[in-house]
């Protein structure tokens, strides 16, 4: 653990969160949490051992981690959540890790407001779902101004992830993250579409991914999503549709914001906004399928 970074604090113990700071408890950390549900954030501190001080007295830790659902939430947390607790108590030199998956322009703002503070926001946004997040090998995608910040918080990223990709200035972390779900999303509504076109001519959904897998078509989707999430109805991958879909929509306002025209990405931003007001924002994104399956 680094000598610089003793006390965490850590805003937001959802299902990623929750292990993600576990980790951070077992790497050596003084680690106090805030959650939105107080109940949650107890039991979290009785089983690690951990502090739930007040958003207050969180905000005097040397680094804050969020891990929230989406960009407004981090900015409300930050700036807005108790009067304004946090902004109004922590002392220059803090440094905020935004790991929640939030829209890349959004964190340059948010990165301006708090250096007036001396604050400074590094974006890490993380790609592994819960599984990963569990035993610490999550892919982390940094984003930040100052490169020896990024240097300092090192130490904290690596008891939670094992990839970690340096991705250029504040809000890179998040434009990267956007667009892999893009493509991941892109994934699998084309994957949805081949096996439901299959199911109607007759051909195997089975036999058909087990083709995909050893040729051209092979993709992530493919050869971890489809069969055992779809094909076997468990619909249990651990991340929501909703998110996903917000996902989507952040990496198509991005591809608006350097005025880039992106046809396929709006087309797959729809598809999936159908999906979550057919299916419902909750459901596990792997559900999409269901909410494709009567439109061709």
């Amino acid at each position: 653990m680094s000598a610089a970074i003793n006390k965490i604090g850590f805003i937001g113990i959802g299902n990623m969160g929750w292990h993600m700071a576990a980790n951070l408890v077992k790497a050596g950390f003084d680690v106090s949490v805030f959650d939105a549900d107080p109940m949650r954030a107890d039991e979290f501190c009785a089983k690690h051992k951990a502090a739930a001080p007040s958003l207050a007295e969180l905000a005097l830790c040397e680094v804050i981690v969020c891990m929230l659902p989406t960009g407004p939430i981090v900015r409300s947390a930050l700036l807005e959540a108790e009067q304004g607790a946090f902004i109004n108590n922590a002392r220059a030199g803090t440094i905020v890790i935004d790991m929640s998956s939030s829209e890349p322009t959004g964190t340059r703002e948010l990165c301006a407001i708090l250096k007036e503070k001396n604050i400074t926001l590094i974006d890490a946004p993380v790609s592994g779902a819960v599984p990963r997040a569990t035993i610490a090998t999550l892919t982390i995608m940094i984003g930040g101004d100052d490169a020896a910040v990024i240097e300092t918080v090192k130490p904290v990223l690596m008891a939670m992830g094992n990839r970690l990709f340096e991705t250029g200035g504040s809000g890179c972390g998040h434009a990267a993250k956007a667009l892999n779900n893009y493509l991941g999303a892109t994934a699998f509504a084309a994957t949805s579409e081949a096996v439901q076109i299959a199911k109607r001519f007759g051909l195997d959904p089975h036999t058909l991914v087990d083709i995909l897998n050893v040729s051209t078509g092979k993709s992530f989707i493919s050869e971890v999503v489809m069969k055992e999430h779809v094909l076997e109805e468990k619909y249990a991958s651990g991340f929501k549709l909703g998110l996903l879909a917000k996902d989507v929509k952040i990496a198509e306002g991005l591809g608006q914001a350097v005025k880039l025209d992106a046809p396929l990405l709006r087309l797959v931003n729809e598809r999936w906004a159908l999906a979550c007001e057919r299916i419902g924002y909750d459901a596990d994104n792997t559900e999409a399928y269901k909410g494709w399956q009567d439109d061709l």
